[in-house]
């Protein structure tokens, strides 16, 4: 198939950024989206440009790293799907598509689709941990006694691979759905209940440091994280919240 290409290109965060076009042919259908954007940047190589910048690593979905911002969707139009999993028969011969970066003032651009994330590193750090005993007289994790209902859920909020797309979809680019799925993980498992008067607290306050907004209640964050990561998290987090801030 033929594409027209129009790609965020911003050589460095202090330089303004424009959409620049570009043709390619002869893409397969059976390509990821990735594996097109290969196909991109050896063109532009070869005929002497500078290769379009963009992140990834495993292109199987976990990493969460290959994050766009294609057509007006984070990952683009394949609910459920990150970037690298995205393939080129989701588009059409002739189709337009926008590549843009995730859009957020706590995710300013590096380098054309290249974001910087380490805010999301500075909240896990905040409080996104559990203490645990070394002192050689250590339980085994399987031996304790957990709720399947309690274990199911705290995997589900585990499988948040922190790409972003909650944040760049939301209009106040709130970064609600990200802490809330990491305060779960340990506020459901008794492994988490050290911290537990302390960890939301923490992880809020860094995320408001950081300069995420407010969730809006709209839901665009659940409708497109590639992971289905639930709203419930919100709410979950909201009453860790707020435990916290009565008994602490």
């Amino acid at each position: 198939m033929n594409l027209n290409l129009k790609v965020w290109r911003q050589n460095s965060p202090d330089e303004k950024g424009q959409m620049v076009d570009y043709q390619l042919e002869g893409i397969s259908e059976h390509m990821s989206f990735l594996e097109m954007m290969d196909v991109l940047n050896q063109k532009l190589i070869n005929s002497g440009e500078r290769p379009v910048a963009f992140d990834h690593d495993c292109r199987e979905g976990i990493c969460g790293s290959c994050s766009m911002f294609i057509n007006g969707e984070a990952h683009g139009p394949v609910k459920g799907t990150t970037t690298c999993q995205l393939h080129m028969r989701s588009f059409k011969d002739g189709d337009t598509i926008f590549i843009e970066p995730f859009r957020a003032n706590a995710f300013p651009v590096i380098k054309d689709l290249v974001i910087d994330r380490s805010a999301f590193d500075r909240i896990q750090h905040s409080g996104g941990y559990i203490s645990v005993n070394t002192s050689g007289n250590t339980q085994d994790a399987n031996a304790t006694p957990i709720p399947k209902e309690n274990a199911d859920l705290a995997m589900d909020a585990a499988t948040c691979i922190g790409c972003g797309a909650c944040v760049a979809t939301c209009k106040n680019s709130s970064a609600m759905l990200f802490v809330g799925a990491k305060i779960s993980q340990y506020a459901l498992l008794p492994q988490g209940q050290v911290e537990a008067k302390d960890r939301a607290q923490n992880m809020v306050a860094q995320m408001d440091a950081e300069g995420f907004g407010n969730c809006t209640n709209t839901g665009a964050c659940e409708v497109e994280c590639p992971k289905g990561i639930s709203l419930s998290n919100i709410a979950r987090m909201n009453r860790e919240f707020l435990d916290g801030s009565i008994t602490k």
